[in-house]
């Protein structure tokens, strides 16, 4: 008697079934209905996902700034253009002619800076430079020091080598985007550091 070695295999006649025609359509037509409810939250996301980067880059260059600053023993100045959407870091020009490590950053297209700040009476007041003054000098008076900066027309942030930030540095930086959403970058109440806030109020304004 011989025996059969080896595994068996046993052969399925019937072969597999594939998708028809009007499967494959309806099943198209489903996945494009979905992409099309769903486009416009991720749209709204991805946007969402920019502006928040955007402020916390912002927020970066700003203890970029403070650091720099307290390291190389010179006040550096951290500038913003509102009308070119552009902002950028640099030490000042009262201490070094050029900087080598001067740092420049471009918004995009759709989204918008604002710089704000808070006059005596609470009142927030808009500023927005104007590119075609020259630069100029500030502080007057014998035992003030005199500042000279490339970006005097603009509004800026002023970091002192101590660490600490100008008396004169705005107090917040909005960030909008095209849906009108907007981030604020504000100084804390204790003027050391800034942070990003979703809105600012009386609460989150500065003690007079």
């Amino acid at each position: 008697m011989l025996l059969r070695t080896g595994p068996s295999r046993s052969v399925d006649p019937t072969p597999p079934r594939a998708f028809t025609l009007v499967e494959l359509i309806l099943v198209m037509t489903i996945v494009t209905a979905v992409v099309g409810l769903a486009a416009p939250s991720l749209a709204s996301f991805f946007r969402g996902r920019a502006l928040d980067s955007e402020a916390k880059r912002l927020l970066a260059l700003i203890r970029h700034g403070q650091s720099r600053a307290v390291s190389e023993g010179m006040p550096m100045e951290l500038w913003v253009d509102t009308e070119q959407r552009t902002f950028g870091l640099e030490a000042e020009s009262s201490y070094r002619n050029s900087d080598p490590k001067a740092l420049h950053f471009a918004l995009d297209e759709d989204m918008e800076i604002k710089v704000v700040n808070l006059d005596p009476g609470r009142t927030p007041k808009t500023i927005a430079g104007t590119a075609s003054r020259p630069a100029s000098t500030l502080g007057t008076g014998a035992s003030q020091p005199v500042v000279v900066s490339q970006h005097a027309h603009l509004p800026r942030i002023r970091f002192l080598p101590d660490g600490s930030i100008g008396e004169t540095s705005p107090q917040i930086v909005g960030l909008t985007d095209r849906d009108g959403m907007t981030l604020w970058v504000t100084l804390s109440r204790d003027r050391v550091n800034y942070e990003i806030r979703t809105q600012y109020t009386d609460k989150d304004r500065l003690a007079p």
